[in-house]
């Protein structure tokens, strides 16, 4: 498949909204976790929670779709002056050219857990939240899609944490069978008792900030995300979206194959397609949730397959694990990387793993970069990278 363009992106967190304000909380080494407050029985534990979506409701127009989920998604579509280069695109190609993809793994199920907490006598939902819409897994996208109005074809993708990094493969495929020439992709999650809860279930959840590839890592901390990107055709300007590698583990619902044989295969994939050999990676934005067993298997995969020169990295110790808006959340910062020459090292990380190799940096540096790989493992072994290029690049086909 051919390289796309990368027109516009944005992305917003914890650690900032915006591109000028993550690249900030990065440069400052300023994570955006803080101590979980909540829901009512908050958890021990640290969230990479976005101020102030609770006062902040969606403007009126849109009063059907409005929910945490969603009021994060547009915030996030506000930033960058993303809405005018979609809205650009879709003058230039017509609104049902312009195709909508997003990832989220529970899309606005929080509106859904607070309907439940308020059930009327008879069993129905309380009126406030009798709205179909928002208690359906495409809630993201038939807003997104809605808001800009457009209509193409709007896809949901739920692969739980490589969803927004899928999104792209996606896109890739639409615009090569002709489908659309335009693509907004995207992905969005937020805080709710489900995740919270349910990882806490798994013990996967860290009681301290997290530690990406630390010896001393205890797990995740569960953060919150809105991330989107414009993928053209044709266009002259902008980062590449050079090609993408997808594999599935067959392995277990929740661990890693042991030898890392999934995300080997989806790593040599994106290369493969991408034209690129592995000493041409410059920096490579790991999955590096701070569990046990992933980062011990992803440390392994990149050790063998990478030479030591290669620049490798978790940011999410300033993020937090954000789930189904990890895959664009990062792959936004592995732009940035490359626009601005600027790699992020592993935030909390005090004394590497000795499953580490040399590839894996705990400090920030200030280095310039042309290619780069953003990595995305989900459960159930749905793997995900995507391979990616400065706007200056030489990029085959």
């Amino acid at each position: 498949m051919k390289p796309l363009r990368i027109t516009a992106y944005t992305l917003s967190s914890s650690a900032g909204h915006g591109r000028e304000q993550t690249l900030a909380h990065l440069h400052e080494r300023r994570s955006g976790l803080t101590l979980n407050d909540f829901g009512a029985t908050p958890l021990a534990t640290w969230i990479g929670r976005v101020a102030g979506l609770e006062s902040d409701p969606l403007p009126k127009r849109f009063a059907k779709w409005d929910c945490r989920n969603n009021r994060l998604a547009w915030r996030g579509l506000t930033a960058d002056g993303f809405i005018s280069s979609v809205l650009a695109a879709r003058e230039r190609y017509g609104p049902d050219r312009v195709a909508v993809i997003v990832g989220t793994s529970t899309s606005s199920i929080g509106a859904s857990e607070e309907a439940y907490r308020r059930l009327e006598p008879d069993g129905r939902y309380p009126p406030d939240l009798r709205r179909p819409i928002i208690h359906t897994p495409h809630s993201l996208g038939d807003f997104v899609q809605h808001a800009l109005e457009l209509t193409g074809i709007s896809m949901t993708v739920a692969t739980a944490c490589s969803s927004s990094a899928k999104v792209f493969a996606q896109a890739q495929r639409i615009v090569e069978i002709g489908l659309a020439d335009a693509v907004l992709v995207g992905g969005v999650d937020t805080l709710c008792d489900s995740v919270l809860f349910g990882f806490n279930s798994l013990e996967l959840i860290s009681p301290d900030p997290c530690r990406p590839f630390d010896r001393e890592r205890r797990g995740i901390n569960i953060g919150e995300a809105a991330g989107f990107a414009l993928l053209e055709r044709g266009a002259e300007r902008g980062p590449w979206l050079l090609a993408c590698g997808e594999t599935s583990d067959a392995h277990h619902m929740s661990t890693p194959h042991p030898e890392g044989l999934g995300a080997r295969l989806a790593l040599e994939q994106a290369l493969a397609r991408a034209k690129l050999t592995p000493d041409e990676i410059d920096y490579i934005n790991l999955h590096g949730t701070a569990t046990r067993k992933n980062d011990e298997v992803e440390a392994t995969v990149i050790r063998d397959l990478f030479p030591a020169t290669t620049f490798a990295s978790s940011t999410k110790g300033w993020t937090g694990h954000t789930l189904g808006a990890a895959g664009i959340i990062e792959a936004g910062i592995t732009l940035i990387a490359l626009e601005r020459g600027f790699l992020p090292g592993t935030l909390n990380c005090d004394q590497l793993d000795e499953c580490c190799g040399p590839q894996i940096q705990r400090d920030n540096a200030n280095r310039s970069a042309q290619y780069a790989l953003s990595l995305s493992f989900g459960f159930g072994g749905s793997n995900c990278v995507l391979a990616l290029a400065a706007d200056d690049a030489k990029v085959s086909g």
